[in-house]
């Protein structure tokens, strides 16, 4: 089986390789990075078994996870992760995605993220892609919509986070017609 690879300009994002848990383990245990996400900040043990997971999920027959490496090409360094958990039968995705802190404001959600849609759209010929973001998380709400996905409304107390406290979050979606009018 090859390996997935989406190249983009700057980006390729690909299936993780256990080596790979050292630099996810660099941004999933910073308290910043995961202020928003209903887990970590990760110990080493949970960083390898993200990625132990996600190396075990890319062999899986029919493929349901999508959960790629991002890697800056310049600099070949892995800056984060994002995916797509796929429900094929339903014509559905969920897209979710986290990056280093030292690359934030630097288009590189963005860009795997309409990687991630273009895929879906394209690749997998899906019809939905939806996710969800903390209310409070403007920078994730300025990624989506410029992604074209539509907020579509609100989950009250929709994520307990580690400390007992409830967030809302916000649904986003976008429709493969959507995506193929703004291409």
């Amino acid at each position: 089986m090859t390996a997935l690879q989406l190249p983009t300009e700057r980006l390729l994002l690909r299936d993780f390789v256990g080596q790979d848990w050292h630099a996810v383990h660099e941004y999933d245990a910073d308290p910043e990075v995961v202020f928003f996400m209903t887990w970590g900040p990760n110990s080493e043990v949970d960083s390898r078994a993200f990625v132990d997971r996600n190396v075990a999920a890319s062999r899986v027959t029919p493929r349901t996870s999508f959960e790629l490496a991002v890697v800056d090409v310049e600099t070949s360094r892995l800056v984060g992760a994002a995916g797509l958990t796929v429900n094929a039968a339903h014509g559905k995705a969920f897209l979710g995605y986290c990056f280093h802190r030292n690359v934030w404001g630097g288009g590189y959600a963005t860009e795997a993220a309409r990687e991630l849609l273009r895929f879906a759209f394209t690749d997998l010929d899906l019809h939905r892609v939806t996710t969800t973001c903390d209310v409070d998380n403007q920078a994730s709400v300025r990624v989506l919509e410029k992604i074209g996905m539509q907020r579509e409304g609100i989950l009250r107390h929709d994520a307990l986070l580690r400390d007992g406290s409830w967030r809302d979050h916000f649904v986003f979606g976008i429709l493969s017609d959507e995506w193929n009018s703004t291409q």
